[in-house]
């Protein structure tokens, strides 16, 4: 079936008529003579569309139009008005009509015009529930997800957001990071106060310091007039340090300092000035191994690590995917005002096999390419990015390239290892905590594989 219509006309000929011809077009119908009985009917049962007559004794289609829209917004109106009569088609709009058909009803066009107010509904109520479904994993703004390592990840969230010790969040990029920051903030008692976020990384080093701190007048070269620096714009609130592990080494002491004090001195400034701030940290790099290679303080990473969220990827959530791309599919089919609606099987079975570099923010992009890209109301594999259609997962990995190939333990436990690590992102810490091993275990393996990772990880 094509859709529920519910048809109002005083006129019990025209309902008949309009109901007969939208039956042939695969349309469930009911029809109503009175406006009012109508309304009555709108409030107990499921329609996909109402199609109404303006002019109508009693409550008109005008007032009619106007209830639906303020009890169910969801629900289209389809206005019939007299041919020529545009005035009222356009008081029609302004009351929150969906859109009308002109008098003779060309049946045809009335039919289109019916199919396009059934996808638009159909639209609207999936968004609407995917909202309801966010807001019942615990109003954690777009962090959805039903699997057992994000359902981990929520219930950390609300153990931690009334705590006032900062928070070390770890993962890869395009996580969610700062979502999960966000969380802890509106979830806290400080949610009234400002969140204020700096991307340590895309700060020129001579600037990080006069950022964060601020800088009294004339206290360098440029300094035309006094900066409060960002801990005292977050003041009462969160401050997220977003890629704490680019901060430069020199400036390292001078947080530690402030965080521990809880004041900041101005850049060329003699006095100290208390802050409340919360201090939460996100990076995507190996802070462990930042250490070890002395490109971050260890007492600044234990002081910012006493609380550590890590939050998944991707490609370790399962079906989460699907539930994820539903939804990003239902908000980029509403920004576009196209009815793409589902993703065809093919296509969801390449994005469950595929490896999500790039994690949730790939995703969204390549749900917003799809919806661009469709012709239909279903997203095909043809509409995918093409490193996703052709993607190929690392089957195999115990066995090589022959399936009947016998391969010695330590060539197992090689390809295992790298195995691990490729899955983890380079991720040395991760990687010897699910191999089960130290880390310095770890990295004297992978020196004898000739396999370290790029050190910046």
């Amino acid at each position: 079936m094509t859709g529920r219509i519910l048809i109002v006309d005083d006129d019990r000929a025209m309902c008949e008529t309009i109901a007969t011809h939208l039956r042939l077009e695969g349309f469930g119908t009911e029809w109503h003579t009175s406006a009012e009985r109508a309304f009555q009917t709108v409030q107990t049962a499921d329609f996909d569309a109402v199609l109404t007559d303006l002019r109508m004794p009693g409550m008109n289609g005008l007032e009619l139009c106007d209830r639906i829209v303020a009890n169910r917004p969801n629900l289209p109106v389809v206005v019939i008005t007299a041919f020529g009569s545009m005035e009222s088609a356009i008081d029609a709009l302004r009351a929150g009509a969906y859109d009308y058909v002109t008098k003779p009803i060309e049946m045809e066009l009335l039919a289109a015009t019916l199919r396009r107010a059934v996808e638009h509904h159909s639209l609207k109520e999936r968004v609407q529930l995917l909202s309801e479904r966010v807001a019942r994993s615990g109003g954690l703004d777009q962090l959805l997800g039903s699997s057992p390592p994000m359902q981990r990840l929520f219930r950390e969230i609300e153990r931690l957001a009334h705590s006032e010790e900062g928070v070390l969040i770890t993962g890869e990029s395009g996580t969610g990071k700062e979502l999960v920051a966000k969380a802890l903030h509106r979830k806290s008692a400080r949610r009234d106060g400002p969140f204020v976020v700096v991307n340590c990384a895309a700060l020129p080093d001579a600037l990080v310091e006069s950022e964060l701190f601020g800088h009294i007048r004339g206290a360098f070269t440029g300094a035309a007039q006094r900066r409060k620096g960002l801990f005292l714009e977050a003041s009462g609130g969160t401050l997220l340090l977003d890629e704490v592990g680019d901060l430069p080494l020199a400036l390292q002491p001078k947080l530690l300092r402030t965080m521990e004090e809880r004041t900041i001195r101005h850049v060329g400034g003699e006095k100290e000035r208390p802050v409340d701030v919360r201090v939460l940290a996100a990076t995507n790099r190996d802070l462990d191994t930042a250490v070890d290679e002395g490109r971050f303080r260890d007492d600044l990473f234990f002081r910012l690590n006493i609380i550590h969220l890590e939050v998944p990827p991707l490609r370790a959530r399962g079906n989460d995917i699907l539930e994820l791309a539903r939804f990003f599919l239902e908000q980029c089919a509403q920004q576009a005002s196209k009815p793409v609606q589902k993703i065809s099987p093919a296509a969801a079975a390449r994005l469950l096999g595929y490896g999500w570099p790039g994690n949730v923010r790939e995703l969204r992009n390549a749900m917003a390419r799809g919806v661009a890209l469709s012709r239909t109301s279903e997203i095909v594999v043809e509409d995918l990015p093409e490193k996703i259609r052709r993607y190929r997962s690392s089957q195999g990995f115990l066995q090589g390239e022959n399936p009947r190939e016998l391969i010695t333990l330590e060539e197992l436990q090689r390809r295992y290892i790298l195995h691990v690590l490729e899955v983890t992102g380079g991720n040395r810490t991760l990687a010897s905590r699910v191999l089960g091993v130290d880390r310095k275990t770890l990295y004297n393996r992978l020196q004898r594989y000739g396999a370290l990772p790029d050190p910046e990880r």
